[in-house]
């Protein structure tokens, strides 16, 4: 008779106690997002948030997304410390650009082999993220998954929850055919575009190799993090009327504002109104990538479009100066 083998789960490739490291690694860096809404201590399955009754009629705004395969260049050239953050402000923009500000955070991290130190570096990103947009990170899954990712791989991604007050949710009927379209600049390629910045950049001397005047390496342009836009939003909603925003994700610049304007109305969009950084320059002309396929696949240099009348732009540039930002005009609805 053939004896059966005794199997674990750790022989199947899974360490709890590597897990329970990674655990005890973050407490201290989760707990630093915490509020007076976040009920902590009662040991259920579930985060609990105590909504603060300051608004009239509450309406929360909810977007999940992922750093996708920005996560790979983390992985090759060891560097785990930007992506959580990198997620974070992605999620917060999306809701940011409605109107909201973030109240929470939840989170997803999967690998073939859990790494609790290289684990531990993403969520200390996200926790600064969450600390940075005045978020609290109350929740996560973790999960190992050998047969699923190989290697380092891992994947990422996020879930947040914000609040705005109804009348001040933006809509896109409110733009009309001449609105000025406002760019401001983004930190590079954010968190799109990276399976083809990848097929042209593919390996460790690559990425470590230099490119441009400033003497940078093209992994460290590629990891810059996605920036946050929640501030200068917030600010500028309290001072002027914003008929809408876009957040410059994957779609490129018009593909998403198209999203946050009437269907009956079109954009026309001035692409030489801005100079374009040098890491897509570098992209188009490594890959001999097209620039309709760049225009479509990258923000190339254009992270926020703020969408106003004409009549207030004289005025809303020179405040977005006062707060050191570099807005453009690059175009208009039609």
């Amino acid at each position: 008779m053939k004896l059966s083998r005794r199997l674990s789960y750790r022989s199947s490739g899974v360490s709890i106690s590597e897990g329970d490291k990674f655990v005890n690694s973050i407490k201290p860096l989760v707990k630093k997002t915490f509020n007076s809404s976040v009920i902590s201590g009662l040991g259920n399955f579930g985060a609990f948030y105590k909504l603060n009754n300051k608004y009239k009629s509450p309406v929360f705004v909810s977007s999940i997304d992922g750093v996708g395969t920005k996560s790979k260049i983390a992985s090759l050239l060891d560097r785990y410390d930007t992506v959580g953050e990198d997620l974070v402000n992605h999620c917060v923009n999306d809701i940011a650009v409605c109107g909201a500000v973030p109240l929470f955070f939840l989170d997803y991290y999967a690998s073939g082999k859990l790494n609790a130190k290289y684990a531990s570096k993403v969520i200390e990103g996200m926790a600064r993220g969450c600390i940075n947009n005045n978020c609290s990170l109350i929740g996560g899954e973790t999960a190992e998954m050998p047969g699923v990712y190989s290697g380092k791989d891992f994947d990422l991604a996020g879930c947040i929850t914000g609040i705005v007050e109804k009348r001040n949710i933006l809509d896109r009927k409110n733009v009309k055919m001449g609105d000025l379209l406002i760019g401001l600049p983004s930190n590079g390629l954010h968190t799109n575009g990276y399976s083809l910045a990848r097929k042209i950049f593919d390996t460790k001397v690559k990425l470590n190799s230099k490119f441009s005047d400033k003497n940078l390496a093209i992994g460290d342009e590629l990891l810059k993090v996605h920036r946050s836009y929640l501030k200068i939003i917030q600010l500028s909603l309290k001072k002027f009327k914003i008929n809408s925003i876009s957040h410059v994700t994957g779609g490129g610049i018009e593909g998403n504002t198209k999203r946050v304007i009437p269907q009956s109305r079109k954009l026309s969009i001035d692409w030489n109104a801005w100079a374009k950084p040098e890491i897509f320059k570098l992209i188009k002309a490594k890959g001999n990538v097209s620039t309709s396929d760049m225009a479509k696949t990258f923000n190339m240099g254009i992270g926020l479009v703020f969408i106003i009348t004409p009549s207030i732009a004289d005025k809303f540039i020179k405040y977005l100066w006062s707060k050191n930002e570099l807005p453009v005009i690059i175009g208009e609805v039609k």
